[in-house]
């Protein structure tokens, strides 16, 4: 037989607690004495209570919702917790003197849950000491950084039965697990005011019926679910049937239940805030635990307050900023003003001379390129700048921006100076390519033919001549902070002395959607004039070199788990497309 929720209610009160009183199994379900009485005497009359007891028949009844095993995920960057996620797994710090997914584990196996997997993908070997002192499995994802946690539910979708699906980074407060479970639920709170949680309507008995993004004194989905036997089995096949989809990469596995909302059978399980704590910014954790920052191990915070000689606890307003193709970065402040913190991202040190990276930096400040520079570690590449308020970066097809942006470079250009530090793009592409080999990326069609015409025009611009200067060799429009009154290029970490023409070929290749003609205003804009027919083969000849660069670059941060996305495609575009107008501004030879 299935059991009513009130009779279910009754009958786990007594599995709990043999020989409780009506008014003790009330309290505890949350029931009215008078409910819990009259689904007290049905469970009598069907057999399943006798003398204050369990029988047999009613263990039996019971057995079908105790909870199989809990699936924990862990697998996420959590960049909105930037920059302590750049360190360490979020689910991984200590909260109140407890490790976040320590705390659940330990909840749940208080529980009678000992079944447990936990899926992971950031920084995954932080999670492996588990399995020993909890006897967790732990099951990896290594699609994490290009899809959202579906995959992880993907992974372990075999398991799922009788599960709790939670998240490695929830502090709960009491412990919301139990041994048995009635049906699928999604725990919830209740938001005073306007909110941009997931909010719940239900209809009869708590049954979701509708999920929004926002809204206003509503109950959000916060804290774990809990997938009963019918659930995960409808489940899984939505999941297997769209997993392959395109529009399903980027999917919240709550977004394949809303999607298929009328098909489940999930109900609300409300709690009393503050039960469940989702912690979605630093300053809301240091709310919950004022001495957290005092008590965290950071070698980031450590390096914040040894460059700006501040305390911890003057860090606040912690945000990501968005990521950058090569790092990860953040905005703070401090009792002296607005900074961003710079954390190199994977891959980076194989391809960048941070003690080059520092001495333009300088240079930079001297000439008034970049106002921002405040401290970089020349070993270990993380940086402190300025944080500009209410600055954009530069519009490819604003031309007044452009001839600013042209203007800097031919300041940086004839400024004379010189690092010590040279950087031959073209090489830094063959080393690159070496760093390749044992990944098998560049075996495809038209590779050699790609990287032969990158290679002659290289070979034809040099031999032609080339001018050695100061360049950033990073020069597009994400490195540009502009105000009304200031430009400021920024991320001077791929700079050296380097061919005049990288810079230039750096900035095309890095619009997606400039033409030929396009880049012939940009020559004109730096030169000040029509270039000269040398000049403009070279700089055509350049970009197509640098296009190749970036494409092979584009590469191997695909191998290291960072796609860069579409540029990968862009910069094999404009590699064809500048090496082809090269070759005919030389006469048709290559």
């Amino acid at each position: 037989m299935d059991l009513t929720y009130n009779q279910f209610q009754v009958v786990r009160g007594l599995f709990d607690k043999p020989g409780a009183t009506q008014r003790e199994i009330a309290e505890t379900a949350r029931l009215g004495l008078a409910t819990a009485n009259a689904a007290y005497k049905e469970c009598v009359a069907d057999g399943l209570i006798d003398e204050g007891r369990l029988t047999a028949k009613g263990m039996a009844e019971l057995r079908p919702y105790a909870v199989d095993n809990a699936v924990i995920l862990a697998a996420g960057l959590s960049s909105r917790f930037a920059p302590i996620s750049y360190e360490r797994p979020k689910g991984l710090l200590r909260v109140r003197g407890e490790i976040l997914i320590e705390r659940q584990i330990e909840q749940l196996k208080a529980a009678g849950v000992s079944d447990i997997v936990v899926v992971v993908g950031y920084r995954k070997e932080a999670f492996f000491y588990l399995e020993d002192k909890y006897g967790v499995r732990i099951v990896i994802n290594r699609d994490y950084a290009e899809r959202n946690n579906s995959s992880s539910i993907m992974l372990v979708r075999e398991i799922l039965g009788n599960t709790y699906i939670c998240s490695s980074d929830n502090y709960f407060e009491v412990n919301p697990f139990e041994s048995h479970v009635w049906k699928a639920y999604y725990s919830a709170q209740f938001f005073e005011g306007s909110t941009d949680e997931w909010c719940m309507e239900t209809g009869a008995h708590g049954r979701i019926t509708k999920v929004e993004i926002g809204g206003s004194d509503a109950w959000g989905m916060i804290g774990h679910a809990y997938f009963d036997r019918e659930f995960s089995s409808r489940f899984r096949k939505i999941l297997e049937t769209e997993y392959d989809l395109p529009e399903t990469r980027g999917k919240l596995w709550e977004h394949l239940y809303i999607d298929h909302i009328r098909e489940f059978d999930m109900r609300i399980r409300r709690y009393d805030p503050p039960v469940i704590h989702e912690f979605d910014s630093l300053d809301e954790l240091q709310g919950f635990d004022p001495l957290f920052l005092e008590n965290v191990s950071s070698e980031i915070f450590d390096n914040i307050v040894a460059v700006l000689d501040c305390k911890k606890s003057e860090i606040r307003d912690v945000w990501p900023i968005k990521q950058g193709m090569t790092n990860l970065s953040c905005h703070f402040a401090t009792d002296d003003g607005e900074y961003v913190y710079r954390h190199p991202g994977t891959g980076s040190d194989e391809i960048t001379n941070r003690r080059a990276e520092v001495e333009f930096q300088k240079i930079a400040r001297k000439l008034g390129i970049d106002g921002t520079y405040v401290h970089e570690d020349p070993d270990e590449g993380w940086k402190i700048s300025r944080y500009v308020d209410g600055a954009g970066t530069l519009d490819y097809h604003n031309w007044d921006e452009v001839g600013r942006a042209m203007t800097i470079l031919r300041k940086l250009h004839d400024s004379g100076a010189d690092c010590g530090f040279s950087k031959d793009m073209h090489e830094d592409t063959l080393m690159q390519l070496k760093l390749l080999d044992d990944s098998r990326r560049t075996q495809f069609g038209d590779f050699a033919e790609l990287f032969r015409l990158a290679d002659g025009l290289n070979t034809a611009a040099m031999a032609r001549g080339a001018r050695t200067v100061p360049c950033h060799n990073d020069f597009y429009d994400q490195n540009f902070l502009i105000t009304e009154n200031e430009m400021h290029l920024i991320d001077w970490e791929f700079a050296g002395m380097s061919d005049y023409a990288s810079d230039l070929a750096v900035f095309i290749a890095c619009c997606p959607d400039y033409t030929y003609e396009d880049a012939l205003r940009v020559f004109e804009l730096y030169f000040g004039r029509t270039p000269t027919d040398e000049e403009l083969f070279h700089c055509v000849a350049y970009t197509a070199v640098i296009s190749f660069h970036w494409f092979i670059w584009a590469l191997y941060k695909d191998v290291c788990g960072e796609p860069v996305g579409e540029f990968l495609y862009y910069y094999y575009r404009y590699t064809k497309l500048f090496g082809k107008k090269a070759v005919e501004l030389n006469g048709g030879e290559l």
